[in-house]
């Protein structure tokens, strides 16, 4: 630890007093990449273990710094074997920022709702959709992503990228077809994959009576903030998975009200909407105040 904070201070050293345009070039692009990384990371479980792992070297820190031999053995061991523990741990996140960096996507926006489509309209879309296969007990798994990423489910599923619709929907779970097996992952308005494969959940406490279907819904919120809505074959029922819980019987307003709060929350992390709801009251203002003058 000592060794690695000296190199650090030499550099430090060096960069302030021997500067040149190449020390600012190797900086830059340092930042670059420390940046993209963090963002290629931020919404994804990957986060959850970096934050670990900085916890970590700052308790071998401390307990250098303190004097605590016996402790800081032990954390500087698991310090000394991290590159190892790394690369079996990020395997997949590794072999995927390989392949977005190759592909060139690594540096590509998260999207927006489509200007064509509103909440509203995509709400109708999806609430039509869940209520005819219930009512036509259709067995349906419909994964909403929220913060966290979902690339490791999206990778084993079929790509789609399709603009959320009733006849899609339906014709993804509709029965012999090649995509009715799985889950669905949809990300802002659009259906990213079909067919995906998710974990069950562990979880003792749930129902004998529920399907490996409601069990995948469950174990994919139970590793994630995604918010799940299954369709029963057997029955028609309408269940939603959140925070590894699980929600039965809903009816048609609960699922516009789930769906609603979904975009709604969603819509408060784009900056552009902001603007649209000002324009949005500042348009039902006028109406009223247009209204009163008539009246």
């Amino acid at each position: 630890m000592r060794a690695l904070i000296e190199q650090v201070r030499a550099i430090l050293w060096n960069v302030w007093h021997y500067p040149d345009i190449m020390d600012f070039v190797d900086v830059l692009l340092l930042a670059i990449i420390i940046y993209q990384l963090i963002i290629h990371v931020r919404n994804t479980r990957v986060s959850q273990t970096l934050k670990g792992i900085v916890v970590l070297l700052i308790a071998t820190w401390l307990s250098d710094v303190l004097g605590m031999r016996s402790i800081h053995a032990l954390l500087s061991w698991i310090t000394n074997a991290g590159p190892v523990m790394l690369i079996v741990l990020f395997q997949s996140e590794i072999r995927r920022i390989l392949e977005e960096i190759g592909n060139g996507s690594l540096l590509e926006s998260g999207s927006f709702l489509s200007e064509s489509q509103t909440r509203e309209n995509l709400i109708d879309e999806m609430v039509l959709a869940v209520m005819h296969m219930s009512k036509r007990r259709i067995g349906a798994l419909i994964v909403f992503e929220n913060g966290i990423r979902l690339n490791d489910v999206i990778a084993t599923g079929t790509h789609v990228d399709g603009i959320i619709s009733q006849p899609l929907i339906e014709n993804i779970f509709e029965p012999k077809t090649p995509l009715h097996d799985g889950a669905v992952v949809i990300r802002d308005d659009r259906v990213v994959a079909a067919a995906c494969l998710l974990r069950l959940s562990d979880t003792t406490g749930v129902g004998r009576d529920l399907g490996t279907r409601h069990r995948a819904g469950i174990g994919v919120t139970e590793v994630s903030d995604a918010t799940v809505i299954i369709v029963s074959e057997e029955t028609g029922t309408i269940s939603l998975a959140e925070g590894g819980n699980l929600v039965r019987n809903l009816d048609e307003q609960a699922v516009r009200q789930t769906l609603g709060r979904l975009y709604i929350k969603e819509s408060k992390d784009r900056w552009l909407l902001p603007l649209l709801h000002l324009k949005q009251r500042s348009q039902t203002s006028h109406d009223e105040q247009s209204s009163n003058t008539k009246q």
